[in-house]
């Protein structure tokens, strides 16, 4: 199973002379924190009835980013490493969550995980599997991994058929470029197969619902990848468009912004 054969190669290969995939958010941090949805709790507790977990058991979370789903596992009181390759995430993670007993967080990858083998219960990945090398990240998702130890993968996906999300995809169609056509193409997710291999993964998802002001709804597009700075030309005529957006779509001041919550949970082979 060749690495160049999965679709996230080519996402990954466009941000190379941006420094590359742990440079990718860099100055998107507090739009990312302030916007980015936070996972239901239905979710926690799947995770915990079919990993078999327990309080203080081991979970690695890759591509933390600001810790949205490193928290809820806090929460659950699980012990938590967050692995995150970019220091202005990591940062923010630290700030948040450093107050949690059970939590660290390393500078890594899912590539190269400093965790020891065999250690880890279960391993997340929320909103991150599209920049991972596959073959590389499942031989050492298997090293770090207990015996029983499982992986979820998890999206917050959003609700295409949403107004909001209908007017949202317009700007980022326009403005996105050759990136949003990568990431939209790498979300059809034909790649998971490929990451589990012979197993076939157990399936959850759940409705799960964010309400922004317009800072946060504008936060929330200037923290994709993709798009443009806030203060360049683009970023100044996104900012139009979107007052307009939210002038069209809020009540009581705040938007709905919709999504399913999916996780798929397996142990690659």
């Amino acid at each position: 199973m060749s690495m160049s054969t999965d679709t996230g190669s080519r996402l990954r290969a466009l941000y190379d002379r941006d420094g590359g995939v742990g440079e990718i958010f860099s100055g998107k941090a507090d739009d990312y924190n302030a916007s980015r949805p936070d996972y239901p709790a239905s979710l926690f507790d799947a995770l915990r009835n079919t990993c078999n977990l327990s309080s203080g058991s081991f979970v690695a979370d890759i591509g933390a980013g600001t810790g949205l789903l490193t928290k809820g596992l806090l929460q659950q009181g699980f012990r938590v490493v967050a692995v995150e390759p970019n220091a202005s995430m990591r940062k923010v993670c630290d700030r948040l969550l450093h107050r949690f007993p059970g939590y660290r967080s390393v500078d890594g990858s899912a590539e190269k995980l400093p965790i020891e083998a065999s250690s880890v219960d279960l391993i997340t990945a929320g909103q991150a599997f599209h920049w991972f090398e596959i073959d590389k990240a499942r031989l050492e998702f298997n090293r770090v991994l207990r015996p029983n130890g499982q992986v979820a993968l998890i999206w917050n996906d959003r609700v295409f058929e949403d107004p909001l999300h209908r007017a949202l995809d317009e700007l980022f169609a326009q403005f996105g470029g050759t990136k949003r056509a990568a990431l939209a193409a790498h979300e059809k997710r034909g790649d998971v197969p490929k990451f589990f291999g012979t197993t076939i993964p157990i399936e959850f998802t759940w409705p799960h619902e964010q309400s922004l002001n317009q800072a946060g709804l504008e936060s929330l597009v200037f923290s994709r990848s993709y798009m443009p700075e806030r203060d360049s030309s683009p970023g100044r005529e996104i900012s139009h468009r979107l007052e307009r957006i939210y002038k069209d779509q809020a009540r009581a001041g705040l938007v709905a912004v919709r999504y399913t919550t999916m996780v798929k949970i397996g142990r690659p082979q």
